[in-house]
């Protein structure tokens, strides 16, 4: 079974949040090095490689179902932050936005019926649990430490443990 042409313009668009998503996160990870933080900045870039990971898979499972991929422009992300809990307040803020458009993509597979994106789609439910999880948890952090001092800088430090 094809995908509906509903669906596949629905997955092309998430493709675009997807590798915007990427792009967002790169330009914190700028910014983060442009502030010293170079733990925060790794983090970033980690989260950037894994938004794009998603967009690839999007676009492989598209391809896999007879659709045709059509990338969108991306709009400039933003470069200025008022600082470590700005960039994780908007990182939380910008997951909770995919995740409910990964909603609507479930949904939408609901009415259609189609069980073959419902599989995919689960993947991301679930792995938007696990991102609205891990940036509330460093936003939490820096409410409890601040934005200045050691616990800034042990934090930093736990964040360049990430791994890629």
């Amino acid at each position: 079974m094809e995908l509906s042409k509903e669906m596949q313009g629905a997955l092309n668009d998430q493709i675009k949040e997807e590798l915007a998503s990427s792009y967002i996160y790169l330009s914190m990870a700028a910014y983060c090095e442009s502030i010293n933080l170079p733990g925060f900045a790794k983090w970033m870039q980690v989260q950037s490689q894994e938004e794009l990971e998603h967009a690839l898979k999007f676009y492989g499972y598209i391809h896999d179902r007879g659709g045709r991929v059509i990338l969108q422009a991306l709009e400039q992300p933003p470069a200025e932050f008022a600082g470590p809990k700005d960039v994780f307040e908007k990182t939380l803020a910008h997951e909770q936005f995919i995740t409910g458009r990964i909603h609507m993509l479930y949904g939408m597979a609901v009415a259609e019926k189609d069980y073959a994106s419902l599989g995919l789609l689960q993947w991301f439910v679930d792995e938007q649990v696990e991102e609205e999880k891990n940036a509330g948890e460093i936003l939490e952090v820096l409410k409890m430490i601040g934005e200045k001092g050691q616990g800034l800088i042990m934090l930093d430090r736990q964040l360049a443990q990430r791994g890629g």
